[in-house]
């Protein structure tokens, strides 16, 4: 399905979903223990017993098609404490297709166990051990049983989850850019907000791993049109044309060395990157947050050096890694000459090529000529940091695919 058919798509599913369960059965769940837990028994015979993954005999890799990372919502973003009896309709879309799906949902940022009563995957009933309702521990988070759903590549895929009981804080990543929706006993409401929903595997056929975009609200798509998919990682699943996955773990306003909106890269690296199901190649797009948010760091080396910790971590499992030079931001609020020079230290560093395998040059491509230390005006969205669509459309082309693809001495990796 082309990707701005995602409305008709939701229009439809909105109006024809039934009225979901509310009978709670307290089963085992799923659970496992922080951020830094692997999904692994997700996969286990138990898992499957009554959902296969596939029909018997087939081929395929299990590939995350979609990711978001969470972040603390104090209060739900748009209801402020009224979190009961939701039901929650959110709305991502899908880089690869499949014939199978599995669901990740979390309660990293809760305080108290989440109960959730039912969840489905484009109206098809999905299963957590057999049940139909899990509960989802304070700072945990569960990989739901595969269900067979056949699962379109480059289309909007609709997860629907009941959360009859919740109390906060939620588990959310803000600002998507995509259409999503809340019910609840007063009406439904629009967000952009996704809730609970972490990622979604598919079993594919034909891809053979993916790309996981780390990166800030530039890689997230901040001043990109809503519902368009036009943020830089969209650009680039096009343009890999399902050979690969892609799936965007951007956080606006996320930093390297320091927690703020999200938990810092360093710490989110093992659940956000290596925690993707199927990752083959990271591209790393971090930084300039640390430069220009207060307080701003002032020592260049120590963002380089925590660049070349992730790239040391995602090589020793034997993954391919891409990195992205700062872009320029004078003219924005927080721009001073002391801190672009230190923007300009970090770029020597990583185009000398001894943090990443490739070096995607965003700073030489987007600034403008007549004034190097900005944005090129065709690409600025207004406040001389972020992009507009022409901007992000600019970064996915720039991408080496053929490098991007190409296989580590010491792995099976892209």
């Amino acid at each position: 399905m082309p990707r701005r058919q995602g409305y008709a798509l939701l229009i439809a599913l909105v109006a024809g979903t039934a009225a979901l369960a509310a009978v709670v059965a307290f089963t085992g769940s799923l659970l496992f223990s922080g951020p830094r837990a692997k999904a692994s028994a997700a996969t286990g015979p138990q898992s499957t017993a009554r959902t296969p993954a596939a029909p018997a005999h087939s081929s395929g890799l299990w590939l995350a098609t979609w990711a978001a990372a969470p972040v603390l919502g104090a209060a739900d973003p748009n209801h402020g404490q009224d979190l009961v009896h939701r039901t929650i309709r959110n709305v991502v879309h899908t880089s690869v297709g499949g014939n199978a799906a599995r669901v990740t949902l979390s309660n990293l940022f809760g305080k108290q166990p989440l109960l959730i009563d039912n969840v489905t995957v484009n109206t098809r009933p999905v299963t957590f051990r057999g049940a139909p309702s899990t509960i989802v521990g304070a700072g945990r988070h569960l990989v739901s049983d595969p269900v067979v759903v056949p699962v379109a590549a480059d289309a909007d895929l609709v997860v629907t989850l009941r959360t009859p009981t919740a109390r906060g804080p939620v588990t959310v990543h803000p600002n998507s850019h995509q259409s999503s929706y809340v019910e609840t006993g007063q009406g439904t409401w629009r967000s952009t907000a996704w809730r609970y929903l972490t990622a979604v595997d598919v079993h594919s056929p034909t891809a053979a791993g993916t790309v996981v975009a780390l990166g800030d609200s530039l890689t997230a798509g901040t001043g990109s049109t809503t519902d368009a998919n036009s943020r830089w990682p969209d650009v680039l699943s096009d343009r890999l044309n399902g050979r690969y996955a892609v799936v965007n773990q951007g956080i606006g306003g996320n930093r390297i060395l320091r927690d703020g909106i999200g938990q810092r890269a360093l710490d989110r690296f093992e659940r956000d990157v290596l925690g993707v199901t199927g990752a083959k190649t990271v591209i790393i797009a971090l930084g300039i947050n640390d430069v220009q948010g207060f307080p701003q760091e002032k020592d260049p080396q120590r963002i380089t050096d925590a660049l070349r910790t992730m790239a040391q971590r995602a090589h020793a499992r034997g993954m391919r890694v891409v990195g992205a030079t700062l872009m320029p931001y004078d003219g924005y609020r927080s721009w001073t000459p002391a801190q672009n020079a230190v923007r300009h230290r970090v770029n020597e560093t990583i185009r000398a090529g001894n943090i990443f395998d490739q070096v995607l040059d965003f700073d030489r491509d987007m600034r403008d000529p007549a004034h190097p230390d900005r944005l090129h005006p065709a690409y600025d969205s207004g406040d001389h940091l972020h992009l507009n669509d022409a901007g992000y459309q600019r970064l996915g082309s720039l991408v080496d695919l053929a490098d991007l693809v190409r296989v580590r001495p010491t792995s099976d990796a892209l």
